[in-house]
């Protein structure tokens, strides 16, 4: 009897099809790339267009395609951040894409803002970070480092959610925080996510870490999907692409003319799409 592993869509109609309706629930996976070549674009366009389907599910085969099943519709969208506030975050949505995002995610996202444990052993003041505590020296300085207030938001968190961590990236430059650190609690993180179900996403920018720490964080994931901007030959476009660096249980399984990497395009009205394909030989 074989073992049915339930697929939670990414809200990309077009890159659902190709993986098989979605992505396997209980997946840690980093969103690595270029500033600006589309992680956070993915992610808002994922956390609407799934959550418009749970809320709305006679619009779902609309929105995300009808190789998706509502059975893998995360219950919650849980968004953590460490110096990026709620408001900033929800204004880049409000000016970005239609007003039906922003309208269906500030009501559908629960945000966690640990940059009080991010930023307390730094010279930046708590009036910069909103941590004022109305001058009681001390009163509000939180016990946790940051990694053990991420451990215990995501042990208290509720199962079955799409959780995006913005951004890794805050992490590996802190001088308060070691690589192999952040390795263990990744890939603690990835067993302990087979249990919680969902989805996790994790985002890091590029050419921020030496290769090897870079090797050793994608080998703490279960996957890795990589976003960068392209120029044309011959001219000042520039193009972004998506494609599978790793995933154990999606690329065995894709044909090779699918092993591809994907133009993309962001619209205010649709959010991300890919608009058709290159095979990457």
């Amino acid at each position: 009897m074989g073992h049915h592993v339930l697929k939670v869509p990414t809200g990309v109609p077009d890159f659902d099809a190709i993986i098989d309706g979605g992505l396997p629930e209980g997946s840690v996976v980093m969103l690595f790339g270029d500033i600006g070549a589309g992680q956070h674009e993915f992610v808002y366009t994922s956390a609407f267009k799934l959550a418009t389907s749970k809320e709305h599910p006679e619009i779902m085969e609309s929105l995300i395609g009808s190789f998706c099943s509502c059975e893998g519709l995360p219950e919650h969208i849980c968004y953590i951040t460490f110096s990026r506030t709620k408001d900033d975050i929800l204004r880049e949505i409000h000016e970005g894409f239609d007003p039906a995002f922003y309208n269906m995610l500030s009501r559908k996202i629960k945000f966690k803002d640990l940059s009080a444990h991010y930023y307390k052993k730094s010279m930046v003041p708590a009036s910069w970070t909103g941590e004022d505590n109305g001058g009681v020296l001390f009163a509000s300085t939180p016990k946790e480092s940051v990694l053990e207030a991420l451990i215990q938001y995501l042990d208290e968190a509720p199962p079955k959610s799409m959780i995006i961590i913005d951004s890794l990236t805050d992490l590996v430059v802190s001088d308060n925080i070691k690589i192999s650190e952040l390795v263990n609690v990744l890939r603690g993180m990835q067993r302990a996510s087979k249990r919680w179900g969902g989805v996790i996403y994790i985002m890091l920018t590029q050419g921020i870490l030496e290769k090897r720490d870079e090797q050793m964080l994608f080998d703490s994931v279960d996957g890795v999907l990589v976003f960068e901007w392209t120029k044309y030959l011959q001219s000042h476009k520039r193009q972004r692409f998506m494609y599978i660096e790793k995933f154990m249980s999606i690329m065995p399984h894709l044909d090779k003319e699918r092993i591809a990497r994907f133009p993309i395009m962001v619209t205010d009205h649709s959010g991300m799409a890919v608009i058709n394909m290159e095979t990457i030989r």
